[in-house]
């Protein structure tokens, strides 16, 4: 592959199916999947210390500092070289899920996050995000299971979080693209990446 690979980005509240999209159109596209926090031993293990239903208790712009940090990893070690060596990523999740978490479902102000994010980010950010949403019921029935420290926060915080994601892709529609996720599996899957391709010029070579 010649040039620069394209970084595609999977936002959204829980139980909206991100992750298996992603998986899917990682295979999809012969790209890195890749996942945050996380996708490196750092980020692991920040992912868990955070996340941990009964951890060590995690301050509001603490929390937004590790997540920070774990991107920070990321980028460095693992998106930045795959993209700059041609080959395509596929993240379940990345900055922007800062500023919904951490901005509007938490209360700080989500430009600072996203300032840090970016900061954190070495200024990368994704050729396309795609923003799965679904409704509250239905996130809750694929959630029966138990929970981390964010997902058992309480439904106020969640609709905040929603609410954000929906403000950053009515704000920035070239980059975002929006599905219901609450569709079949394998249908969705198809949609998103025949739009992927369509908006990022791929062809199936």
């Amino acid at each position: 592959m010649n040039g620069r690979g394209r970084f595609i980005a999977f936002e959204g509240g829980e139980g909206t199916g991100k992750s298996t999209q992603a998986g899917l159109l990682a295979a999809s596209l012969d790209a890195l999947l890749t996942r945050e926090p996380g996708g490196t031993g750092l980020g692991e293990h920040l992912r868990d210390l955070v996340l941990a239903p009964d951890g060590v208790a995690v301050g509001e712009r603490a929390e937004a500092l590790l997540f920070a940090a774990a991107r920070a990893q990321h980028v460095e070690e693992v998106i930045r070289p795959a993209l700059e060596s041609g080959r395509h990523v596929v993240t379940d999740r990345f900055l922007h899920s800062s500023v919904a978490y951490q901005g509007y479902g938490r209360g700080l102000p989500p430009a600072e996050i996203g300032d840090l994010s970016r900061w954190a980010g070495d200024g990368l950010v994704p050729d396309l995000v795609v923003l799965l949403e679904v409704p509250p019921d239905v996130a809750a029935q694929r959630l029966a299971r138990p929970l981390d420290r964010l997902e058992s926060t309480g439904r106020a915080f969640h609709e905040r979080v929603r609410a954000g994601f929906r403000a950053m892709a009515e704000a920035d529609p070239a980059r975002w693209v929006v599905f219901d996720g609450d569709r079949a599996v394998d249908a969705l899957a198809a949609t998103i990446a025949s739009v992927a391709r369509q908006r990022l010029q791929l062809t199936d070579g």
